[in-house]
C-alpha cells in the first residue's frame, strides 16, 4: 500500500516495513522464489507498449523483471529503504518514493498497473478510493494486475509485518467492476504449507471506442 504519509495508517505501515526492510529484501528481493504461474500472468498482461506502473514495488524485483522484457516500467513505493535498494540493484531503472492515493500522472496516460500484494493493508473502506485513482490514470484498454490474499470473507488477520486483509476473489472483482474495470482473467491457489490462499485478478479499462459510445 502506498499513500500520503500524513495518514496515520500509512505512517504505521511504512514504518513497519522500514523496520524489517533488510530482511524483506533478503527474502523477496528477486524473482527466483516467485511462483512460475504468477510470473507468467504478470508477464503476459504487462509486457505491452507504454508506461507500466509497479505500485508498492518493494525491492523492485517485478519492476526489474518487466524492464528486462523491454517494458517501460516505473516502480513506486512508500518505503525509502525499498526505493534505495531498487535504484542500487537496477541503476538504469525508474524508482520513485510516491503515493498510490495521489499518482503523479495525467489522466488516461498509463498502459498497465501492477498491484501485487500492495493493496493488502488497506481496510475495506479504503480500497475503493485507491481503485478510482488507478482507474483515473489508466489509458483506454489499460490493464490492471492485482495479487492478494484469498479468503471466504473480507477479514483482517495478523500479517507478519502488520495487519492485512483477505478478500474473496468475487468481492474484489465486484469492487473492480464498480470502479469501472472489466475482469478478464482470474487465478486462485489454495493454502499450502506456510503459504496462504492466493488470488490474482486481471482487469481492463474500456477501449476508446466504448468510451465514445461506439
Amino acid at each position: 500500500m502506498v499513500a500520503d504519509r500524513e495518514d496515520p495508517l500509512v505512517r504505521e505501515v511504512a514504518g513497519a516495513y522500514s523496520a524489517v526492510s533488510a530482511l524483506y529484501i533478503d527474502l523477496f528481493g528477486g524473482t527466483t522464489k516467485v511462483h512460475a504461474d504468477d510470473l507468467d500472468l504478470i508477464s503476459r498482461h504487462l509486457d505491452r507498449p507504454g508506461t507500466v506502473l509497479d505500485l508498492g514495488c518493494g525491492p523492485g524485483h517485478y519492476t526489474a523483471h518487466l524492464r528486462a522484457l523491454g517494458v517501460d516500467a516505473v516502480g513506486i513505493d512508500m518505503v525509502p529503504e525499498f526505493v534505495e535498494h531498487a535504484r542500487a540493484a537496477d541503476p538504469g531503472g525508474d524508482y520513485r518514493l510516491g503515493s498510490m492515493r495521489e499518482l503523479a500522472f495525467d489522466d488516461r496516460t498509463i498502459a498497465g498497473i501492477l498491484v501485487w500484494y500492495s493493496l493488502i493493508h488497506l481496510p475495506p473502506d479504503g480500497l475503493d478510493p485507491v481503485l478510482a485513482e488507478l482507474r483515473r490514470v489508466l489509458a483506454p484498454g489499460g490493464v490492471l494486475v492485482a495479487g492478494f490474499f484469498d479468503g471466504d470473507a473480507v477479514e483482517a488477520f495478523d500479517h507478519k509485518v502488520i495487519t492485512a486483509y483477505r478478500w474473496p476473489a468475487g468481492e474484489f472483482a465486484a469492487r473492480l467492476s464498480a470502479a469501472g474495470f472489466t475482469e478478464i482473467e482470474r487465478r486462485q491457489r489454495p493454502a499450502e504449507g506456510t503459504h496462504r490462499a492466493h488470488a490474482a485478478l486481471v482487469a481492463e479499462t474500456p477501449a476508446m471506442i466504448n468510451i465514445l459510445g461506439g
